[in-house]
């Protein structure tokens, strides 16, 4: 793999309906070595338009140039597999139009390759590039909107109409990938309803209902039968709500500070007017060629790279599987294991877990633990010894909590959580023994990736952000910036650490991490990955 700038050579294979306009920018970045196009009248016409380019009309051709380092895949879907194994074998850097491929298991032969031969591999979910979605997720992941609640995504259109894949597969993928990203979740179930208007057996509309471990539930409206175009997103919080309207020329992403009150024990919506949102005045796929760029001469992944598209093809395939059982309710653990019994977990004879618990596949719960009703614990989950959680907890996937910790009513764990050992959480401001207050417990979000120290404390109601970490012993008692490294009692800020879990140095608000190569921004006293 290449790493210096300007040694990355890209051939795009498939110059059709969208590989043109990968063409296109490839070519405006300074990167575009050839074409691959079975129609010689289509080479043609490239290589008038973009002298210096090579022109091929087999894949073979594009696999045994020395020169070409990367390929960008733009074919119909059934192929994106195979050409994706052919260019990885033969040492290239793999961007591949969405989706991955067309069933989980040729999706992890694909990471798995990618990883042996020590690549990139990145799928074309382009919404991740746009400036709105890159300001939205900024928003919501530094706490703007509050807990997340709901999510709808809508994606409606009357153009090209494919036979050879539904509605579901051609337009949700940008939508599930957002999403996914929002919630830095994995749904524990989805349902999804289809319509077949012009084809018997393609999907021409669908509904399709995710719901996630921390109780957020999101909406994916596709259809390709609308009079009109429209692309919308609604993302509710517990303080502010944000619509980005693509179809609006300036004003595509607008903030609305309402919230519901109670009032009498009834909820009464306090309306605001809307905040427009400044963005940058940048071309999404331009955003998206370039980060491949940028992946091919550093060797680290982009944000969409095939792991990401992974967990989006799992999600697909597990809406398919639900449309094709008339909108049963999936689960996407037990989905992932191939059938519909029990997720395979592990839990010690020693430890207890409550009828009507839910435990994903993967996880393993250590002696002397309790888990009380009405609680979830996601799938790969590594529960140490003397733990408990509940009741109705949510813990998602990939936490490990380590041996003596109790994670209360009231307290939410995201993906990926570290607690360490005999860390404590609390859920009400002024206990008294004598005094019940279960109806004043206090809401603590643990935010995706985050480490919490041994010995620390977290104060409740307050929210932890993403890939923070919390020393040893430090005590908590307001809500941490994303990546924040917290010390001390009370815990102030002492810097910024890597999602990988290193100290990061910045010079002029950028930083680039010495083990694993992530850049980062520092902007407004926030620090996220560059995109």
């Amino acid at each position: 793999m290449n790493a210096a700038t300007g040694n990355v050579k890209v051939a795009v294979i498939g110059a059709g309906y969208w590989g043109k306009n990968l063409v296109r920018n490839f070519h405006s970045l300074g990167a575009l070595k050839s074409v691959c196009d079975s129609d010689p009248n289509t080479l043609a016409g490239f290589q008038r338009q973009y002298p210096g380019v090579c022109g091929a009309s087999t894949v073979k051709e594009v696999l045994d140039d020395p020169e070409v380092n990367a390929v960008a895949i733009a074919t119909p879907a059934e192929t994106h597999y195979s050409l994706a194994v052919a260019c990885l074998e033969a040492g290239k850097a793999v961007y591949v139009e969405k989706p991955l491929c067309l069933n989980v298991d040729d999706g992890e032969k694909l990471l798995k390759l990618a990883v042996d031969k020590k690549t990139i591999l990145m799928v074309g979910h382009l919404l991740q590039y746009h400036p709105a979605v890159i300001a939205l997720k900024k928003l919501v992941h530094g706490g703007e909107l509050g807990r997340l609640q709901y999510i709808y995504s809508n994606r409606l259109n009357l153009g090209k109409i494919r036979t050879e894949e539904n509605i579901l597969w051609s337009f949700a993928p940008h939508d599930i990938s957002v999403i996914l990203s929002l919630t830095r979740q994995t749904p524990d179930s989805v349902a999804s309803f289809g319509s077949y208007f012009l084809h018997k057996t393609i999907a021409d509309v669908t509904l399709s209902n995710l719901t996630f471990p921390s109780g957020v539930s999101a909406h994916i409206f596709v259809n390709w039968l609308h009079p009109f175009k429209e692309q919308k997103l609604v993302v509710v919080g517990d303080r502010k709500m944000a619509v980005f309207n693509d179809m609006e020329p300036e004003e595509k992403l607008l903030l609305y500070p309402h919230v519901i009150n109670w009032r009498g024990g009834v909820p009464v919506p306090d309306k605001k007017e809307a905040i427009k949102v400044e963005l940058e005045k940048t071309e999404p796929l331009e955003n998206e060629c370039r980060s491949f760029i940028r992946a091919v001469e550093t060797g680290v992944p982009p944000f969409t790279d095939g792991r990401e598209g992974l967990d989006v093809l799992r999600v697909l395939t597990a809406c398919q599987a639900s449309m094709e059982q008339g909108g049963r309710v999936i689960s996407l653990a037990r989905h992932a294991q191939g059938h519909e019994e029990k997720a395979d977990h592990f839990v010690h004879e020693t430890s207890v877990v409550d009828d009507g618990c839910r435990i994903g596949a993967g996880t393993k719960i250590w002696h002397f633990s309790h888990v009380l009703k009405g609680s979830v614990v996601g799938g790969k989950c590594n529960i140490g010894q003397n733990v408990v959680i509940g009741p109705n907890v949510t813990v998602g996937n990939g936490c490990k909590i380590q041996n003596n910790v109790s994670v209360y009513e009231g307290v939410t764990l995201e993906d990926d959580v570290f607690c360490g050992p005999s860390m404590v959480f609390t859920n009400v401001m002024n206990p008294r023994s004598h005094i019940a207050r279960k109806s004043e417990y206090k809401a603590t979000l643990v935010k995706k990736g985050a480490t919490i120290g041994a010995n620390a404390t977290i104060v409740c109601g307050i929210t932890l952000g993403s890939f923070c970490f919390i020393g040893a012993g430090a005590v908590v008692i307001r809500d941490v910036p994303d990546h924040a490294l917290m010390v001390g009692n009370p815990a102030v800020q002492k810097g910024w650490m890597c999602h990988c879990g290193v100290k990061l140095a910045f010079r002029k608000e950028k930083a680039v991490c010495g083990a694993c190569g992530t850049r980062y921004t520092h902007k407004k006293g926030a620090v996220s990955p560059a995109p």
